[in-house]
């Protein structure tokens, strides 16, 4: 008798807590931003169109799915094998959370040069906005004379930040690194 007690115990207890989460779970599109929004969001920051900025756009969602954020900003970064990189930005989550955010780190590889960029960001996985504050590991390659466009991917703490840079200097080369993000500028990138 024991037994069943338990069983049932455990099966409704279990029940319960998912229950009530599908039943307060809010809609993906209240909480997460659609491929028009961020289409619109990117041609607006980088002066494009919006078809150049949709097909950017339109792979990294069939890759990743709808962001519930972006951070926009700009950034600047140099290296002779060993490289620096530091920027700033504002963070938009779609609950309506706008933060300022700093970010900086080293970066490690067969790199040399120095580059400025605008700098936009999606954010997938991002529950609280104060996860964002701390180290995303990445590998980056950078190509530019006069001016280009990049994209790459930092994955960590079950989150996934993927920058889309477009810029201009003069550099070539790949490394490896992370991003810290922050709420204050650091002169120091680790």
């Amino acid at each position: 008798m024991f037994r069943y007690l338990i069983a049932l115990t455990l099966f409704f207890g279990t029940l319960g807590p998912n229950t009530a989460r599908a039943q307060n779970a809010q809609p993906e599109d209240e909480v997460t931003y659609d491929n028009a929004e961020v289409t619109h969001a990117v041609a607006d920051f980088f002066g494009v169109t919006s078809e150049a900025a949709g097909s950017a756009v339109e792979s990294i969602f069939a890759k990743q799915g709808r962001p519930v954020g972006y951070i926009y900003g700009g950034e600047g970064a140099a290296a002779i094998g060993v490289g620096l990189r530091y920027g700033k930005g504002t963070m938009v989550l779609k609950d309506g959370t706008r933060e300022t955010v700093y970010w900086q780190g080293p970066s490690l590889g067969f790199d040399v040069g120095g580059n400025g960029s605008k700098v936009f960001t999606l954010i997938y996985g991002l529950r609280d906005y104060e996860q964002i504050y701390q180290r995303f590991p990445g590998v980056d390659g950078s190509a530019y004379l006069i001016a280009g466009m990049g994209i790459n991917y930092q994955i960590g703490h079950g989150m996934t930040l993927v920058p889309m840079r477009s810029g201009g200097g003069l550099r070539l080369g790949a490394n490896v690194g992370y991003l810290k993000y922050s709420r204050r500028r650091k002169i120091l990138p680790f």
